[in-house]
Parts: C-alpha cells; sequence; structure tokens
C-alpha cells in the first residue's frame, strides 16, 4: 500500500504546476485535486498498516496549528461560508507538507519528487510556448502568454521556482542523459517566463538565476563549458522570438518601481491595510479579505502578507512567519547544491509573496515540503551518502 501512495505522490507532484490547464466537472475539479484525494484515500490504509504517521517535525506541526487558527475563525468570520470553503482549500494546499513528509524517506526519493515537480514545470513551459504560437493569440496580437487556464503571473512564479530544482538536478543527476535533460529545462523555462510579461516574475526570474549560476558554475566542466557558450546564442534566440511589446511592458519595471502604482495594486494594499486595522489581532476569518476591504469578489490582495493580517491577524501572520524561518532553516541544512537551489527557490517564494497571494498555492505547500523534508535527509543520512548524491558531476 505504501508503494502505491508513493506512486500518488509522483503523480501529484507532476500535477501541481499545470493543474489549472486541465479542469474537470465539480466535483473533481483539477488533476492535482484528484491526485490529492486519491493519494489521502491510499495514504490513510498505508499509515495505519505501517502503524502510525512519521514523528512530526516543527513545520508539520505549525502548518497544523496555522490550519487550526483559520478553522477557529469560522467562529468571527465575518462570512462564514466563504470561510467554511477557504477551509477545504487550504486542507487540500497544505496537506502536501504531511505527505512528503510521511513518504518520502530518502535523498533517493526526494530527487524523484523533484522530478516529477520540475516536469510539471516543462509542461506549463510548453502549454505557454503552444500559447504563443496559438492563431488566436496571433490574431489578437497579444503580448501576454501563458498555459490555457492559468494567470500568466502564476505562470511565471511556478518557472521561476523551479529552475534552480533543475539546476540543482542538471548537477547532481548520476546519469548524463538526465544531467543535460535537466539543464535544457532552464532555456525553455526561461523562455516561457519572459512570454508572461510578468513584471513581478521577471524580477522572480532574475533571482532564480543567480540562484543557478551559483549551481551550476561553481565548478568546472564540461556542462560549465557549454553553458558559457550557449548564453550568447539563447540571449539572441530570445531577443528575435519575444515580441517587442512584450519587451516593452517588461522595460515598465523602474516606472513602477519609482512611484506607479503597481498596476492598481496601491488601492487595494491600502483598502487592505484599513481593514486590518479594524481587526488586527483575531482577523475577519479565511478568505474574506475582499469582503473586508470593501472590493470586489474578482479581487485579490497581491500580497500575501497583507490577506494574512486582513484575513487571519496578527496571530496567522505570526504562524506564517514561524513556517519561514523553519523553512529556511531546514533548507539551510540540506547539502550542497540542494542548499543553494531551495534558498533561492524559497527567495523566489518571498520576492513573489510581495505582489500575489501565495498561500492559497499547492506550489508553496510542496516546496515548503521538500524543504522541510530536505533538513531531515540532511540530519539523518550519513554524510558520505549524502556528498556522493550532491555531488557537482564535472566529467
Amino acid at each position: 500500500m505504501r508503494r502505491l501512495a508513493w506512486g500518488v505522490l509522483l503523480v501529484f507532484a507532476f500535477t501541481v504546476p499545470w493543474e489549472h490547464s486541465l479542469e474537470f466537472p465539480e466535483p473533481f475539479g483539477s488533476p492535482a485535486r484528484l491526485a490529492g484525494i486519491l493519494l489521502l484515500l491510499v495514504g490513510i490504509p498505508a499509515v495505519l498498516e505501517a502503524g502510525g504517521l512519521r514523528a512530526p517535525g516543527p513545520l508539520q506541526w505549525l502548518t497544523l496549528a496555522f490550519f487550526l487558527w483559520f478553522f477557529a475563525s469560522l467562529l468571527w468570520s465575518i462570512d462564514v461560508v466563504t470561510t467554511a470553503e477557504k477551509l477545504r482549500a487550504y486542507f487540500q494546499e497544505m496537506m502536501a507538507v504531511w505527505l512528503l513528509w510521511e513518504f518520502a524517506a530518502s535523498t533517493a526519493e526526494l530527487r524523484a519528487v523533484v522530478r516529477a515537480l520540475v516536469a510539471g514545470c516543462v509542461l506549463l513551459a510548453l502549454l505557454t510556448l503552444a500559447d504563443f504560437r496559438s492563431a488566436e493569440a496571433l490574431a489578437a496580437e497579444q503580448i501576454r502568454f501563458a498555459a490555457y487556464g492559468q494567470d500568466p503571473n502564476d505562470v511565471a512564479r511556478f518557472l521561476d521556482l523551479g529552475l534552480p530544482l533543475a539546476a540543482w538536478l542538471a548537477r547532481s543527476e548520476e546519469r548524463r542523459i538526465l544531467r543535460w535533460l535537466a539543464l535544457g529545462v532552464l532555456p525553455l523555462g526561461v523562455l516561457a517566463a519572459l512570454l508572461t510579461a510578468s513584471r513581478g516574475g521577471f524580477l522572480a526570474l532574475l533571482v532564480a538565476l543567480a540562484g543557478c549560476a551559483g549551481i551550476l558554475l561553481h565548478r568546472r566542466g564540461r556542462m560549465t563549458t557549454a553553458i558559457f557558450f550557449l548564453l550568447p546564442v539563447f540571449a539572441v534566440a530570445f531577443w528575435r522570438m519575444i515580441p517587442a511589446e512584450t519587451i516593452e511592458r517588461l522595460r515598465t519595471i523602474p516606472e513602477q518601481l519609482n512611484g506607479g502604482d503597481f498596476n492598481q495594486r496601491m488601492n487595494i494594499w491600502d483598502s487592505g491595510w484599513q481593514a486590518f486595522l479594524r481587526a488586527p489581532w483575531l482577523g475577519s476569518g479565511g478568505g474574506t479579505f475582499t469582503l473586508a476591504a470593501g472590493l470586489l469578489p474578482t479581487d485579490t490582495a497581491h500580497n500575501t502578507m497583507l490577506t494574512l493580517l486582513v484575513t487571519g491577524g496578527l496571530c496567522a501572520f505570526i504562524l506564517a512567519m514561524a513556517i519561514v524561518v523553519v523553512a529556511i532553516a531546514s533548507a539551510s541544512a540540506a547539502q550542497g547544491g540542494l542548499r543553494i537551489a531551495l534558498l533561492t527557490a524559497l527567495a523566489v517564494w518571498g520576492l513573489a509573496s510581495m505582489a500575489a497571494t501565495v498561500e492559497e498555492s499547492r506550489f508553496t505547500w510542496v516546496l515548503l515540503g521538500i524543504a522541510a523534508l530536505s533538513g531531515r535527509l540532511g540530519r539523518e543520512e550519513p554524510l558520505p551518502n549524502l556528498v556522493a548524491a550532491h555531488a557537482v558531476v564535472t566529467e
């Protein structure tokens, strides 16, 4: 039963980046939701068969406390129905932290999860390129492109998060073909991220690429030499492929940083801050940001910390900060290139959280789960095995 749960976990990780590109009629929803439900159905018997859960770590306990706090917010929520619906979504997203902890037991299995997640990012990039070349996009003179059913900003964020993980695979895989396949993910992901014309995604992309450089270039070898010679080729190719209007939108980043309204986000943030001041300790209840801030139901906070302050108050904010601190500590306990990859991904995630509500994303909780798992394996597995598993291959 445990082997079946492990297989479903890999399917779940693979579907997370592109889940909204394929939606089944209710009550089924996205592929990631279906895989998550199936994982619970096979995971519970697997845990019972094993005689109990693996001893939880700090991040698992903090995630549980975070969920229970929003569950308690049903008592004071300004919209109980919306909060109850949000709790269902939170459970489906946050359970990834527990499932990864329970069913991944070695560095090899951690690597398999990362492969599955990166493979999902590859599919997301290919779907974005398909939109770029579609007849509809050409006819509409589109300047922003994204996989069907996905928001361009979300696509850019997911791809940015996947890049340092792909760079780690490119340096640590034992088989040459897998190393070069992982390396090929980088130009594909960069191109797709640029095509989204996401300004926040572009800034996060710079952070991701800096981390990738730290992983790939700190030792010499054939791969390093190939990267050195191929970079100008890819730069010219991207410049010629990407529409001028898309590049022009990215060029407005300095203007937005020097006094712009961040695409009307400043007004949203001001309304959100006023809502926080009205209920600073307990918040207004899970999922009630737009109602508390007096915004349209279709609006979002475009800021994770502000969302938590408004809906969960200072208590939720403190729990969220504790989760982030523990995730960073866990990533720091990982070995070699994996440590750089995870810290880079967390930096990208932190930057993205300033302009998006990332606590509602499965990708967020999978990343946090991988960080916690990496820290545990860094402490549990003998050092020689870890060195071998994370060694930089120089050929």
